[in-house]
């Protein structure tokens, strides 16, 4: 059932909250100042505002003045910000939250207290809960002893200058039953515990005669009688579900009932989001780092106080026409911005001479490798929208889509809405240009990240996730989702970017150094305080960690043949194989590195590909290409090789390069007829340590994309994609090119999986096997029902026996994802870590072990002993038993349930006998028979001397 947003705005009925009645009167005092604090519950309002709207239309003449300082993942006492020096919010605070102890903060952003004082706060309004729910009954009492320490301490301040405030807990949500829906959790376990929080938060209320609203069985009985869903995934509220709660949340605050306002909801309602905007621009400022934090010297205070200064009063502008409108005085949301102050002129330090050379004359300063083309696809000279592009991608339909970010930075008060597009360029000719540009999106801010998917666009919106949704399939978007908020803004070029999706179609984000993202998830917040690689699957709704270690600025994510991730670091140049750094870790704890698979050619480096595509020379294939845009300007290529368990590589040249400084090749990808494309930023400076982040030189106008051939070789055939038969689509995975086959399953993941899954049994049962490529096209088909959520037991088995070690250690990477709907797979895992003749599929189920956190993972750890470990598996297998499944250990061993059969590393390590070589001369004891080290491998196995710890920020990390 459908409402217009009218209706529901004017529909004035709600369910009541229960709420006590000491410190709630029945209605707000003329211009009280209520400020909203907590969780995602409140942070998710910035993006549907109806409690602010609903306010105003109660109560147009008290004016009162609403501030949303709501942050995902924070509770009562922990609060981080990475240009805080503390992330506690009252003295004592630490002491609740010790594992998250860990703060990377720099710098002099002001404290929830700060903002609690300069907000001039009467009321605080605390909603909390959700996040702590997940810690279960053992963690009530913790829960219960933080918040009522935040509730005395803050009954013992004056926001206001004279009287303590008013406070009011607010319970969490119920959580909502979709799995009819969706493969989410169906809420059972979450709603027992979130009923537990709930009355905790009712006696702290009791306690200290404040108030208390309760939600969760507010939501509960809405679940119940609304007909359609309230949440996207169970907690999180979609806009119905906000539009619901606002007259619930009001009524509990203040009780009175009926609206006062004869002013269009719709108007007051757009008039609070311009309004916000404004107030997110100031709590959660992009890019702070410039404005408070470690990058404000030199170069801050030439113009952020003064940016600071501004964006408060256009707030100030806003909120008059907000209470105009609702006092009736006014129909129009355009406001008048002439009279606050100007911001001053920021000097550039860049005293070179700058010259953008056209197009043409740019593509004449490149040098590419004998045989190869390279011509320009589409400049900012034919197509103005071309600015500043930042991602692309080839769709299934085999068009180019291009992310422009010219609003990059970040906003500058004063200069509109950012108006940032996602692009689509076709050549519809064939003559290798681009002469069509279709805006699927515009009005963006940041889009430095994107994907496909069947149900539509992932994308960067800063501090969100969102997806866009072109409903009538006119390459126009015409909805955006946000699905998870609460990504760090502090720092813009190292926010979520590069995205890419494994086999599964769940997609990575990169996330730079010294961000303190907190998400909340249907499994529990997420957490991160430094550098690193998330995995986000889209049809579980699943967010997580899957690489925490010391990594500047990760800008780049490729896949091998085989699946295999790996990770480029733009701030350092390095490059990392991602299957050891991927281990769950705690948080604040990094995982060490053993090495780089790709020596560093150059820093800073944007995007990553393996050469796949019988367009270029045979020579050429499996090669991985990196891109530089500052030391070197071009691209590199190396020669990768398998290394034990992992993967060496050594430089083959450069690709391309050139003489134009203002050349930055930032992304690159194979299109469908197996040419590279390569986007080009092209900007003179590009700098965030060297240069003021408003330096005038700074561009925003150009961009270019180019196209590299071989003529000398046949382009490649494009096969059909999009609305291919589902027997062609099968068919595609035994193309050669890696490409096609992710655009592939990609198709395939949108399509319904009662009719893909019994034709990819009925195509593996057709494989040849004697075929040279049989075992990838098996895993090919394993992939395939793991994007569809469905993973085929017998492809599975047929993939984990292979003869090919690629094969079976990409299905013990299946089996770590999946494990929960495979049978055995805790056997099966065993197996693989045990027994495995190759290291790489037993350090498959030794770092998925770790993701367990049980006594089985802690069994198949343990049974990765029984053989030696190399150079590549030494630190991470260090951390996972020392760290990650250190408890699990100690109860196997004090219980004697520990499988120790034929395993004298395991036994070792149990009695307290085994080392991870503390000097060159040990043997590798647990590892295996005992015997000498070569000089080789002593140079290996003293890597993992030390659990890894990183000391204070180096240099680099700042670039």
């Amino acid at each position: 059932m459908k409402f217009p947003l009218s209706a529901l705005l004017c529909a004035g009925v709600a369910l009541h909250a229960p709420a006590f009645a000491q410190s709630l009167p029945v209605a707000p005092a003329k211009g009280e100042k209520i400020v909203l604090i907590g969780g995602g519950l409140a942070e998710r309002m910035f993006s549907f505002d109806y409690f602010e709207a609903e306010m105003n239309l109660r109560f147009p003449n008290q004016e009162l003045v609403i501030r949303n300082m709501g942050h995902q993942g924070d509770t009562a006492g922990f609060r981080p910000h990475p240009s805080r020096k503390s992330q506690w919010a009252f003295p004592g605070a630490e002491k609740f939250n010790p594992d998250l102890k860990d703060h990377h903060g720099q710098g002099f952003f002001p404290t929830p207290e700060e903002w609690l004082h300069s907000a001039k706060a009467d009321t605080v309004v605390a909603l909390f809960g959700y996040n702590e729910s997940f810690n279960g009954e053992a963690g009530l009492p913790n829960f219960e002893a933080e918040l009522d320490a935040f509730a005395k301490h803050t009954l013992a301040q004056k926001y206001n200058g004279a009287t303590p405030p008013r406070l009011v807990l607010v319970s969490p949500i119920a959580f909502e039953d979709l799995t009819p829906k969706k493969d989410l959790p169906n809420g059972k376990v979450e709603n027992a515990h979130l009923a537990l929080y709930t009355a905790a938060m009712k006696r702290v209320a009791e306690k200290n005669k404040v108030g208390f609203i309760d939600l969760f069985s507010a939501t509960a009985k809405l679940y119940a009688s609304e007909k359609e869903d309230l949440t996207l995934n169970g907690f999180a509220l979609n806009d119905l579900g906000y539009r619901r709660l606002a007259p619930i949340l009001a009524e509990g605050l203040f009780a009175e009932r009926k609206r006062a306002s004869q002013a269009a909801p719709v108007l007051v309602l757009d008039m609070v989001k311009e309004k916000n905007w404004c107030w997110f621009n100031d709590i959660n400022i992009l890019n702070g780092v410039h404005a408070y934090g470690q990058r404000y010297n030199p170069y801050g205070p030439q113009n952020y106080p003064a940016e600071i200064k501004k964006t408060r009063e256009m707030l100030a502008v806003r909120e008059k026409r907000l209470y105009e409108i609702a006092q009736g005085k006014s129909k129009s949301t355009q406001v008048d911005d002439s009279a606050t102050s100007p911001l001053p002129e920021v000097p550039t330090n860049f005293k070179n001479p700058i010259q953008y050379l056209s197009p043409e004359k740019s593509l004449e300063k490149i040098t590419i490798q004998p045989g190869f083309k390279i011509e320009l696809f589409a400049s900012e000279k034919e197509f103005p929208n071309l600015q500043n592009p930042m991602q692309m991608s080839f769709d299934n339909k085999g068009r180019l889509w291009v992310a422009v970010t010219p609003s990059y930075p970040h906003w500058r008060p004063g200069d509109g809405r950012p108006n940032d597009k996602l692009i689509i360029y076709e050549d519809t000719n064939g003559d290798g240009r681009a002469d069509k540009e279709t805006i699927f999106a515009d009005h963006l801010q940041l889009p430095i990240g994107f994907e496909f998917a069947p149900e539509g666009v992932y994308l960067s919106q800063e501090p969100n996730l969102c997806l866009l949704v072109d409903d009538n399939h006119d390459d126009k978007a015409d909805r955006m989702e946000v699905i998870m908020g609460g990504f760090d803004t502090h720092d813009t070029h190292h926010a979520i970017s590069a995205y890419s999706a494994d086999a599964s179609g769940a997609f990575y984000l990169c996330e730079g150094r010294f961000l303190h993202s907190q998400v909340e998830t249907p499994y529990g917040p997420q957490r991160c305080n430094d550098g690193g690689v998330w995995r986000y699957d889209p049809v579980k709704y699943k967010l997580e960690r899957y690489a925490q270690t010391d990594v500047n600025n990760p800008w780049g994510i490729a896949f091998n043949e085989w699946d295999q991730l790996f990770i480029s670091d733009a701030s350092g140049g390095d490059n990392w194989w991602g299957l050891p750094v991927s281990a769950k870790m705690p948080y604040g704890v990094e995982i060490n590195k053993a090495g780089e698979f790709a020596p560093k050619r150059a820093r800073p480096t944007s995007g990553s590909e393996f050469i796949s595509s019988r367009h270029f020379p045979e020579e050429y294939q499996g090669r991985f290409i990196l891109s530089n845009c500052i030391g070197f300007l071009g691209t590199s290529m190396w020669d990768i090789s398998r290394d034990g368990s992992g993967y060496t590589g050594k430089q083959a040249g450069d690709l391309l390069s050139s003489t134009d400084p203002n050349f930055r090749p930032v992304d690159c990808e194979f299109a469908p007829d197996g040419s590279l494309y390569l986007i080009d930023w092209q900007n003179a400076l590009i700098g965030h340590m060297q240069h003021n982040a408003r330096d005038p030189n700074r561009d925003h106008e150009h961009g270019r994309i180019y196209r590299i051939t071989y003529p000398s070789r046949p382009l490649v055939k494009p096969v059909q994609v999009a609305g291919a038969s589902i027997s062609q689509l099968l068919e595609n995975l035994k193309e050669p090119e890696y490409r096609t086959r992710y655009r592939t399953r990609r198709e395939l993941r949108g399509r319904p999986a009662t009719e893909v899954l019994p034709a990819v049994r009925k195509w593996v049962a057709g494989l040849d096997k004697t075929e040279a490529k049989y075992e990838h096209n098996l895993c090919e088909a394993l992939w395939v029902t793991w994007g569809l959520n469905k993973v085929d037991a017998d492809i599975l088995t047929a993939c984990l026996t292979a003869k090919a070690s690629e094969a079976r250690a990409a299905a013990v990477h299946v089996l770590r994802y999946a494990y929960r709907d495979v049978p055995n797979s805790m056997k099966l895992l065993w197996q693989a870590a045990a027994d495995d003749p190759h290291a790489q599929v037993r350090l498959e189920a030794m770092v998925a072990a770790s993701w367990l956190n049980n006594e089985a993972g802690a069994q198949i750890a343990l049974a990765g002993l029984k053989q030696p470990l190399d150079r590549w598996m030494v630190p991470v297998t260090k951390q996972i038993l020392g760290i990650t499944l250190k408890d699990d250990i100690e109860k196997l061993k004090s219980s004697g349930k520990a499988d120790l059969a034929g395993n004298q590393g395991a036994a070792d390590f149990l009695a307290g006998k085994f080392k991870f070589a503390a000097s060159e001369n040990d043997e590798p004891k647990g590892f295996g028979p005992s015997r000498k080290l070569s000089e080789a491998e002593k140079k290996v196995y003293a890597l993992g001397k030390e659990v890894f710890h990183r000391d204070a920020h180096c240099a680099t990390c700042h670039q």
